[in-house]
């Protein structure tokens, strides 16, 4: 059944017109194909992350005798020597470099699934399913620190009983109506990077738990390149999304922390937030329309508007609902096309209340660019941790610079603050906004600490997730039998 959400009568009477408008209205340059995206991310995660924390396998802090080296390729500190990295590390944790952790085991017991085998059955004949432990205990949590010490200690009170793997709307229906036939408790999982919980079992739950995974649902249904929409499945992971659509010259724009990770079903349940809202909005600034199966239907707008002037407007239900309505299956996202240019930049202030103020005076103005970031004195020390071996004329650059910054500009070193900018738009635009900003930055005691500094500072986001578990192995030392149950 679906459920037509009809906000005033006026929509009741237009419904059939304004569908025969956009029949007739298609514009040449939609792709009407559907674009079946590979993945970066395996059905079986735990082949390429770790299980026991965030993000890839190869990628994490190594620390050898004197030398610290960012592991893998894909980020850019990676396989780099990290020289300034172990003194920041002792001198903040306290940490003794010189025992080496070992990697947690996965553990080799997991309750028993409570999923009846005739239910097993029948929901296999709509989806691929698994009701093996270690498939079940990796969807069984987010990311917090709550839910990793869980994790390692192979501790959940409760877990899901089978995860299923839906690759269209259609199957979605098809399970939610077996699940509601059976009394199942269906929970919706994209790309397990949740930080509030929605995505724990209840551990007083006595019915068995499915836990729906969207990762198979992740084609671009649609692409309008005129209008500047796209249909999108819901599973699909931000950086999948954003490459395939800067291949085709668009950029849906939304990059959230977890980013590399996060689905966009996720991002619509969560009401997410971007680093470049700035510029493109936060993602309820970017929904059009969704599609939401729910136990009494499906739901979905009547008509595809990205706003109306009468009545709640129902995306915004649907926005935050962290799954409790019903799953997101589809969505139509406004787009842009690519900017010809991008530029990052940096600023550095004596001192946090002078960062603040220019900011306050920027918004004020409002000149604020795709992103902009005011990093405390902790972060920064944690950015110059992270910077890797130089040549000796870096060296050298490296010294003018702080002697610049130290010496000349008077800045104490354990007060000063940064502020990381990244700019989109014309060239033209791009040179105007940062001249306007160095400017007024001036105005504060603020001095341009160049592009490079701006870039590591934006990418830190990206790293700073796999300091926690660096951090936690190498403080927990610990043993072979550790995660094991």
């Amino acid at each position: 059944m679906t459920v037509n959400i009809s906000l005033c009568m006026f929509l009741n009477t237009m419904k059939e017109t304004l569908s025969d408008v956009t029949k007739d209205t298609k514009s040449s340059s939609r792709t009407n194909n559907a674009i079946k995206v590979k993945s970066v991310i395996p059905r079986k995660r735990q082949q390429l992350l770790k299980w026991y924390g965030w993000g890839y396998k190869d990628s994490m802090f190594k620390l050898t005798g004197e030398t610290t080296v960012f592991t893998g390729k894909r980020y850019s500190i990676g396989e780099k020597n990290l020289p300034h990295f172990q003194k920041w590390a002792k001198d903040r944790f306290n940490i003794d470099t010189t025992k080496t952790p070992n990697i947690p085991q996965l553990p080799t017991c997991y309750p028993d699934s409570r999923l009846p085998d005739t239910v097993r059955q029948e929901l296999e004949t709509i989806a691929p399913i698994s009701t093996e432990g270690v498939d079940r205990l990796i969807r069984a949590h987010g990311q917090t620190l709550k839910d990793i010490s869980n994790l390692r200690a192979n501790k959940f009170p409760r877990i899901p009983d089978a995860v299923i793997w839906p690759s269209d709307h259609e199957q979605v229906v098809q399970i939610v109506e077996c699940a509601s036939q059976y009394r199942i408790v269906i929970i919706p999982f994209g790309g397990g990077t949740s930080v509030s919980g929605a995505v724990t079992c209840p551990a007083n739950e006595r019915r068995p738990i499915l836990t729906l995974d969207t990762s198979e649902m992740n084609s671009i249904l649609w692409l309008d390149g005129e209008q500047l929409l796209a249909r999108v499945q819901a599973g699909i992971v931000g950086q999948d999304l954003e490459r395939e659509m800067r291949s085709r010259g668009f950029t849906v724009g939304h990059e959230p922390d977890s980013y590399e990770f996060s689905t966009l079903g996720g991002w619509v349940a969560t009401r997410a937030s971007g680093m470049k809202k700035n510029t493109y909005g936060n993602i309820e600034d970017l929904v059009v329309q969704t599609k939401v199966v729910t136990p009494r239907g499906v739901i979905e707008k009547s008509c595809r508007v990205p706003r109306m002037s009468c009545g709640p407007d129902w995306e915004h239900v649907v926005m935050g609902s962290e799954g409790c309505i019903g799953i997101v299956t589809e969505v139509t996202l406004k787009i842009r096309p690519v900017p010809p240019v991008i530029r990052y930049g940096s600023l550095v202030f004596p001192d946090w209340d002078s960062g603040f103020y220019f900011e306050r005076e920027v918004a004020k103005q409002r000149l604020q660019p795709s992103s902009i970031r005011l990093m405390d004195n902790e972060q920064f020390r944690f950015g110059q941790a992270l910077k890797t071996e130089a040549s000796w004329g870096g060296v050298l650059l490296e010294g003018l610079k702080r002697v610049y910054i130290t010496r000349i500009k008077g800045f104490d070193p354990t007060k000063l603050c940064v502020v990381t900018l990244l700019m989109e738009g014309t060239p033209q635009s791009v040179a105007e906004r940062e001249r306007i900003l160095n400017r007024i930055a001036a105005a504060f005691g603020g001095v341009p600490a160049g592009a490079e500094n701006g870039e590591r500072g934006y990418t830190l986001t990206f790293v700073i997730a796999y300091l926690r578990v660096s951090l936690c192995l190498m403080l927990s030392r610990c043993n072979k039998n550790y995660g094991a149950k």
